[in-house]
């Protein structure tokens, strides 16, 4: 499965309103899981079986709350038994579906 996710203390550590700080230590977090993953400025993108992403989803909310009083969490997944390599096989049949149609 794919699960794309945001993660963040819904009140700032100060008053420019960043919540960098917080957000870089979750995405520590997915980057010592050893998934595969993916992020970008709105998402981080995880890979692999139900148990192992959602518990990840969970450590990074966990770590989160332990110095916010609220935390918000964006989740979106593709649940798609049997299949891997999807992080990197989805982007490269987006891109040969628009080559082919740049060809018409």
């Amino acid at each position: 499965m794919l699960i794309a996710f945001s993660v963040a203390p819904s009140v700032a550590a100060d008053e420019t309103g960043s919540v960098g700080d917080a957000v870089a230590r979750a995405i520590q977090i997915v980057r010592d899981s050893g998934l595969p993953h993916r992020t970008d400025a709105m998402f981080t993108t995880i890979e692999g079986e139900w148990d192992e992403c959602m518990a990840l989803v969970k450590r990074c909310c966990d770590t989160l709350a332990e110095s916010a009083p609220r935390v918000a969490l964006v989740l979106k997944a593709d649940i798609r038994p049997g299949r891997s390599g999807e992080l990197d096989g989805k982007l490269e049949r987006l891109e040969a579906a628009i080559h082919a149609q740049a060809e018409r």
